[in-house]
């Protein structure tokens, strides 16, 4: 079980066109040190790469998109060995309407996304997942 010690606080991160959105979300999480937290967000995108879990192989098929509409973005950031992890699911509208989603690997940012993130005062840690070879929150891991 989780206990709250601490106060909630909100942030606003806006990326600007050409941002790197995956590794902006590690740098704010670092910079503030941010031990757990969500956030959404909407937006443009001018490339993605998403990601869909080859439970086989154990890796990420990659699907690549280019200028979208950001039309969903949640995650969360968590620690995994010492060091900050934005864990981010995502869908994108296309030209013709069609959507596109999964895990997001990488996003160029064109012209914004605005991100609302939310940082929780309990620390979460992820520990890996031999079976899937993944970083999985423990709600017991202390560190």
């Amino acid at each position: 079980m989780l206990s709250t010690v601490g106060e909630v606080k909100n942030y606003v991160i806006i990326f600007a066109k050409g941002d790197e959105a995956v590794s902006g979300m590690t740098e704010f999480a670092q910079k503030y040190n941010v031990k757990s937290g969500h956030y959404q967000a909407i937006g443009d995108a001018l490339h993605i790469e998403l990601g869909w879990f080859d439970y086989k192989r154990k890796e990420f098929l990659v699907i690549d998109v280019d200028s979208s509409e950001v039309t969903s973005f949640t995650g969360d950031l968590v620690w995994y060995k010492n060091k900050p992890v934005a864990h981010t699911h995502m869908t994108t509208s296309l030209r013709d309407g069609s959507v596109k989603g999964g895990h997001l690997l990488q996003l160029i940012v064109g012209p914004t996304l605005e991100v609302f993130v939310t940082v929780e005062p309990t620390p979460l840690y992820k520990k890996l997942d031999e079976e899937f070879n993944a970083g999985l929150i423990d709600p017991d891991l202390k560190k």
